[in-house]
Formats: C-alpha cells, structure tokens, sequence
C-alpha cells in the first residue's frame, strides 16, 4: 500500500503537495490547543491561525528544501516563543520540512540544516514558557520528533540510491550482455572463416597442381598420370568430408543422439598433409627436434593449420617445389618453422606476406597464447615461424573429450 501511496503521490506531485499543505495546516491548528498542567497555551489562537499559513510552505519542498525548512521552521519558533507546547501536531510542518531535505540533500546540508533547526525551536521553547515539569517535553521531547523525520528522510534517501544504483547496473548487465552478444557473433564469424579457409584454400590449391600436373603428363607418362589423378580424387573428397565437418558443426543441434563429427586434424596428419603435397609436386621434408609432448586439442589443431597454410602457400609460390617443415620441442613450447628456399637460376623469389592465409595463421597462434612471424628470409626464400605453448593460454581450447571439428 505504501509503494501505491508512493507511485500515486510521483504521478501527482501537485496534488499531493496541496493536501499535505492542508492537513499540516489542521494539524497546526489542533497542536496549538494541546498544554499541560503546567503550561496551558494562550488564550489568543490568532497567532496560530496566521503563523498555521506558513506550514503551506512545505508544497515547495521538493524543489526549495531549504527555504521551506526555513518558513516553518520561522513559524514555528514563533508559536513556541509566544508560550505554545512543541509537540508533534505543533511541529508537524517542520518534520516534513526536515524529512524532504533529509531526502532530497546531502547528509552534510541535513546536518547543517537541522541542527541549526532543532537549537533555534529548543531555544525559543524555553524562552516561550517558565521552566516546570514539561521542560522534557520542552528539551528532550523536540529533539526527539524532529530527529525522527530526519532518520526516515535519510533512510528514503539511501533507499532511492540503492534502487537506482540497481537500475543503472541493471542497464550496464543488459548492454554488456548486448555488446558481448555482438563480440561473440564477430568472433564465430571469423572462426568459421577461417577454418573455410583452410578447409578450401589447401585442398583447392594441391588439387589445382595435381590437375594441372596430370594434364602436361597425361601423353607421355600415362601411369604417373593415372596415379595423380587418383590422388587428385582423394584431395577432392578430403576437401569434402572437411567441408562437410565444418558446416555440419554451423546446423548441429543440442541433440544428444546426433551423429558425431569429424576428429579435430592434428599433428597425427601430417603424414597425409606431406603426401598431397608431394602429389601436387611439393617435396616437404618434416624434423623432429626434442623429444614429442602431447598436445592440448586446440594447440594441436592450431600447429596443423599453420604447417596446412604454409605448405599451402609453398606449392602456389615456391619455384624450387620444396619445404622444410622443423618441429622442436623446447620446454613448454612447440617451435614450429616452415622454410623454403626460394631460389630458382640463382634469383630469390619472396612469396606474398598478406592475405587471409597469413593472417588467419597470426589469428589462430594468438587464439591459444602463441606468436607468429612470417617473412622473406635474408638468404633468400620465405619462412613461417610460430611458437606455441603445449597448454593454451587462454579458455579458447575445447576440452579433451571433445575433439571435433569445430570452429575453434
């Protein structure tokens, strides 16, 4: 019921002011006749009926607190001093004088002001009167009802602070979830293109070279040929089933019944990797220096990639048909290197250092804590050197029992 008092008295501000002016103006009127067997208030209840005007000053409370405070508190100084009883009816419009600024203001002004307030009422209620048995009610009985609407007033205060203190956090939580929404979609999109990328690009490039292989061999060594093509086919339906994998992880629902996907590619393919790039006419030569750790999933896939990419770029660009792909073990790193020499009749040939290639590959060794460098060779040739940690470095990393291809 209070907060529908409340609500009602937001929405009709005016209104509410008009009849609180009202009935703290009859509550004046009502105090002004209450004494004691000590003190029994004036004849003359004039002074009161005009002084009682002066509580409409609380209509401006809420945009004046402090000159509202003032004029009541000015009324009322005068109906104690002429001898009238501070009590609460008596005092009623400088409470809620003192409740809106206690409200409305800060703690330092509520002190400040209602300080000032209470000496000034204490002050002229025993100058008012002689001193008798109602000097408690006099001293200790004002303190008393003026410092409750200061209590009520602050904790008003402190609870409309809270409350908006969990609207605006309420509002940060709904536009972070947005902007983290957004940051997600951005981050999947660039996933999904880069393993599109390196589903396509590789397979797409190896069976370009088988193809055109197979065409300017195809009159004079039948055999090879038929042996190309054969291989031609094999790269083809790995660009598929990869394809496949990757738009399958795009439309897979929650179900826990449907089918499984593809393992996540690995180091563990490398010797297939080299076997169509050899196909293609790329001789890759793979090393192996410290001795092999197991890798986490997406290290792993991330070391694959790479080695994909840049045997991928060795067969589009390399004139001498040759790479070197350098594994080494060190600590809690994997170094991977791949190098090509580049030369052909003694002139040096640099391959592209943009592109979506590279960058995917600087992409992924960031994902997992890792770096990568890629540039022409000061001896000639291009190389592709990335170091990354056998355990990621950041939460990217699916769990070991979840090797799929995914868009990680």
């Amino acid at each position: 019921m209070t907060s529908n008092l409340e609500r009602y008295a937001e929405r009709h501000a005016r209104a509410a002011d008009v009849v609180t002016a009202v009935a703290l103006c009859v509550c004046t009127l009502f105090g002004a006749q209450i004494g004691t067997s000590e003190s029994s208030p004036p004849h003359a209840l004039w002074p009161a009926w005009i002084l009682a005007a002066g509580s409409a000053a609380v209509m401006a409370a809420r945009s004046h607190p402090r000159a509202a405070l003032a004029v009541a508190a000015a009324a009322a100084a005068v109906l104690t001093g002429l001898g009238y009883l501070p009590s609460p009816l008596l005092l009623a419009p400088v409470m809620a004088a003192l409740y809106w600024l206690a409200a409305l203001t800060d703690s330092r002004t509520t002190g400040i002001y209602g300080s000032a307030t209470l000496a000034v009422l204490v002050a002229t209620s025993l100058a008012g009167a002689p001193l008798g048995d109602d000097l408690m009610l006099r001293t200790v009985g004002t303190v008393l009802w003026l410092m409750l609407p200061v209590s009520l007033g602050g904790r008003s205060r402190f609870r409309r602070a809270f409350l908006e203190s969990v609207k605006a956090r309420a509002a940060n939580a709904e536009r972070t979830r947005e902007e983290e929404a957004r940051l997600r979609v951005a981050e999947e999109r660039m996933r999904i293109a880069r393993e599109l990328h390196d589903a396509v690009a590789h397979h797409m490039a190896v069976a370009h070279a088988q193809a055109g292989t197979a065409a300017h061999l195809a009159d004079t060594h039948p055999e090879q040929t038929r042996k190309i093509l054969a291989d031609l086919v094999g790269t083809t339906t790995a660009a598929l089933l990869e394809l496949r994998a990757t738009v399958g992880v795009l439309r897979r629902t929650a179900d826990p019944d449907a089918d499984p996907l593809a393992p996540t590619p690995g180091l563990d393919r490398l010797p297939t990797l080299v076997a169509g790039c050899a196909s293609a006419g790329l001789t890759v030569t793979v090393s192996t220096e410290g001795q092999a750790r197991p890798l986490s999933p997406g290290v792993d896939l991330t070391a694959y990639r790479i080695i994909q990419e840049a045997l991928t770029n060795a067969t589009k660009h390399a004139p001498d048909h040759a790479a070197r792909v350098r594994l080494h073990y060190a600590g809690s790193r994997l170094l991977v290197t791949v190098t090509n020499d580049g030369t052909a009749n003694g002139a040096t040939v640099p391959m592209p250092g943009g592109g979506y290639g590279l960058m995917g590959m600087r992409e992924r060794a960031h994902s997992v804590g890792g770096d990568l460098r890629a540039g022409p060779r000061p001896e000639g040739g291009f190389e592709v050197a990335a170091a990354l940690p056998l355990q990621p470095h950041t939460p990217a990393d699916a769990p070991a029992g979840q090797r799929h291809e995914d868009t990680r």
